[in-house]
Parts: C-alpha cells; structure tokens; sequence
C-alpha cells in the first residue's frame, strides 16, 4: 500500500505526536499498488586476441504499474482553510481531503543497445586501455488519464472516516512520452608510469523526444545534440595512495508537472547535470580511508507559484550542492570490520526566479549526516556474527522558503547472521531489527509528484531471511 504522506499544518506547522502506524486516509476497499516487470538482457562478447574484444548487449524492460491510493492533500474542505486561495497544506488543527486516485495500466518499456570495442596497446611511452562504441535507447511511457476525485475529509488525529469510492469510468490509454537517444562514446584510460593516469572520455548523444496530449496531438517535440565529458587525472605518490580529480556531465528525463500544476501532467524536456569531484585514498593493510571534496550542479524543476494563487511546474534555475565526505571501510580487527561515513553539505538553489527559494539551504538536504556500521564476528564460534549500525542526519527544512525546519535524528540498527550448512548446501541465516529504540523521525521532507510532503520514517522493524546456496 502507498505510505502516507503528511503536510505542513496551515502550511508553516509541522504534525507532531503522529505516528508512521497511522495510515492517513485509509480505505478498506481501496487496492494496493500493483507493479508487473519483466526484464530481459543479452551479451555477447568476442576476443579477437589477447589485447582487443568486442561485445554487443541488448535489453528491454517492461514494467506495468496499476497505481491505486486513497490520499490525503490540500484542506479545501476545512472552515480554517475558507480563506485560503490555494490551500495546498493540512490545515492548522489537521484537517485533510481525502482523494480516490486511479491510474492502472500506466506502461513505461525502455529498449537499448550497445555496440563496443575494447583495447590496449602502446604508443612510445603511454599504455592506453581504449573504449569505444554506439548505443541506441528508446522509453515508452502509455497510460491512461488518470482519476483524481474528492470523496470527503479526515484528521490526522482522528481515525480514517468510512467514505464511498468514486465510481465513475477511468481514462483511456494514451501515450505520454516517447524518447530516442543515440550516442556515440570513447574512453581512454592513459597511464604515464606507475603514478600518474588519466582518463579522457565522452558521450556524443542525439536526442530526439516526443510528448502527447490526451487526444494523441504533439505537445512537445525537443531534439537536441549535447556532449557528455567524462575526464579524470589520478597521481599516486605511493603504491597505497591515490589522488584524484574528475569532472562528468550527465542528461536525465524531465519530470512531470503534477496534477494541480497550471500545466498538469505535461512532461518536461531532460535535464543537465555536472559533478566536479577531488580527493585522496589511502589504503592500508586492511582499512581505506578517503576523502572527498565534492560540486553537483544541476537543473532545477519546481512548482513556481504564480501571482493567482496557481503553480506551474518549470525547469529554471540550478541547485548547486557542495560538500566533503571522509570515509572508512575495512577491518579494524580480525574480527570487527567497519564501514563509516561523514558527509557536511552545502545546498543552494539560484536562478529559480522565486526570490524566496534562493540563496539559502534547499529543501530536505542535510548540513551533515553520518553512518556507522559494524561487523563483529564472535570468537570461538564459527559463522556467528553482530551487526550493528546508526544513521545520523541533521535538521533540513521542510519548504522551499527555509522558514519549517525538521529535528535531526539518529537512528540504530542491531542484527545477526549465522553462516552454516544445511545438508551440503551453505546457507546464510540474518535476523535484523531497524530503528531498535522505535524513534519516531522524519525521513524525507522533500517534494512528491511537485508537492511538498513530509514522510515519517519505518517503526521498529524485526526482519528474518535465509540465504540458501544450490
């Protein structure tokens, strides 16, 4: 079943004293969500000698999802929110509608194939690993116009009311998005010597993208040549030391405009991102530390509100992430193996054309957050072992004007695994229980379908499996 969402109490508030047990808007008739996939992948490979081979692969996914939920969003219902243009947020004393949403059939299939040619040789003094290639990727998405009916109202503080279900036909199946890309790559990883490499590569993409309306006519037709680099420089001073730098770019889907944007269900063209990275490993005999500066920039998409009241979802302005992230994984003793990471992060929104979203943390990320895990094998007994871990993250504000902050949190986790044998078969046994002290937290306060919404995180959680190997 879909997991409830909350929303902002009067839109500056958040819900306290609420629990992740409560399902917000549920309705006994109402079906869980249903996802049907089937995935095929082939390679083929041939070595023309030891220093050049060949490969093709093709594969195709398919995946058909029948979204069902009966969700709460917006207090249009509630005498609190009477005055309000645009009440999309809980009211203050909790008040909620309560949609019936349908969207069954929506079919999203991704067809790709990739041609490469992988060597090694030497020129003078350069040793040269070379790739290169072409690949072809197409995704289809067909669904139909989905339902979204107001049925009646709730409160989070208040059992779910018994409501009727909507019971009007459902939208027929159209095709929303149809995307072609084709591209052209190369990477050489170049060694100098023993300390110094470099990788020089990138990614020639033709982009050829279509989107329909509900009668089937071209709402969008996007064709674009980019180029994706994808360059590095590694030194290492010392056999168990490793400096580098990188720089990437990538091309992503756009996103959907929600259903209560001005521009409703229209799908946005790709987006750009580009990822600057350096840092320096050390390896010893057995534990690597590393540590990592860090810059991700890339196309914002949001709903800019507009001087009616309304929201249209846009791609304008860049989020610019930095950060720096210390590492450690490996055995601190022969019997305790740890993997701990540290990560403070700065998050600015520019450009957005909405005053009160820039310059200032961006919604949901972090200042810092943390993890520790460990791996403790007990001495004296073959196969048994504790596992142990927390998760830390900071306060992150819950809107996009910074003014709703949420509390940090940490969170525990304890386990065991057994290793054995069951007849001649090795067999795994792992016993594990998250959030051990049942912390209540919120685990995202981000955007969903462009809607601000805050998410508690899972309850104590006890889970039991076997790993059996034939």
């Amino acid at each position: 079943r879909s997991v409830p969402g909350y929303q902002l109490l009067g839109g500056t508030d958040v819900p306290h004293h609420v629990s992740p047990k409560d399902l917000l808007a549920y309705q006994s008739w109402s079906n869980p969500v249903g996802i049907r996939s089937l995935n095929l992948d082939g390679l083929f490979e041939y070595r023309f000698n030891e220093a050049w081979k060949g490969s093709f692969s093709a594969s195709r996914s398919r995946v058909v999802i029948d979204d069902y939920s009966t969700f709460a969003w917006g207090c249009y219902g509630a005498a609190s929110c009477a005055g309000i243009a645009v009440p999309n947020h809980f009211s203050a004393e909790g008040d909620y509608d309560i949609s019936d949403y349908r969207s069954p059939d929506a079919t999203r299939s991704n067809e790709e194939a990739q041609a490469a040619l992988n060597g090694q040789f030497d020129t003078g003094f350069l040793k040269h690993d070379l790739t290169v290639g072409t690949t072809a990727f197409r995704r289809l998405v067909d669904r139909r116009t989905s339902v979204n009916e107001y049925i009646g109202e709730g409160n989070i503080y208040q059992p779910s009311p018994v409501l009727e279900p909507y019971y009007g036909p459902l939208g027929h199946t159209y095709r929303r998005l149809d995307s072609r890309q084709y591209g052209l790559f190369a990477s050489d990883r170049i060694s100098f010597n023993e300390q110094w490499q470099t990788i020089l590569g990138g990614r020639q993409v033709r982009l050829d993208e279509e989107t329909y309306n509900q009668a089937g006519a071209t709402t969008r037709h996007t064709q674009r040549s980019v180029f994706l680099p994808q360059v590095a420089l590694i030194y290492k001073p010392r056999p168990d030391t490793s400096l580098y730098a990188s720089y990437s770019k990538g091309l992503s889907l756009g996103g959907e405009a929600a259903w209560f944007s001005s521009n409703a269900d229209e799908v946005l063209p790709p987006t750009t991102s580009r990822q600057l990275e350096v840092g320096i490993k050390r390896d010893f005999q057995r534990l690597s530390l590393t540590a990592a500066l860090f810059q991700i920039t890339q196309d914002l998409q949001y709903n800019r509100p507009n001087d009616d009241g309304s929201t249209t979802f846009v791609q304008q302005g860049k989020q610019k992430n930095v950060g720096i992230e210390l590492s450690a994984n490996g055995h601190v003793t022969s019997d305790l193996q740890v993997s701990a990471s540290v990560a403070a992060i700065r998050a600015r929104v520019s450009g957005s054309g909405t005053d009160d979203y820039d310059g200032h943390q961006a919604i949901n990320v972090p200042k810092l957050r943390a993890s520790l895990h460990g791996d403790y094998s007990i001495p004296g007994i073959p196969g048994l072992a504790l596992l142990g871990g927390v998760q830390y993250s900071a306060s992150k504000y819950a809107n996009r004007t910074a003014t709703v902050k949420v509390d940090d949190y940490a969170v525990f986790d304890v386990g065991g695994r057994y290793s054995t044998k069951v007849g001649d078969y090795d067999t795994v046994l792992r016993l594990a229980v998250d959030n051990l002290f049942d912390k209540r937290y919120w685990r995202d306060v981000g955007e969903s379908a462009g809607d601000g919404y805050l998410f508690l995180g899972a309850p104590r959680t006890a889970r039991l499996s076997a790993t059996v190997n034939f």
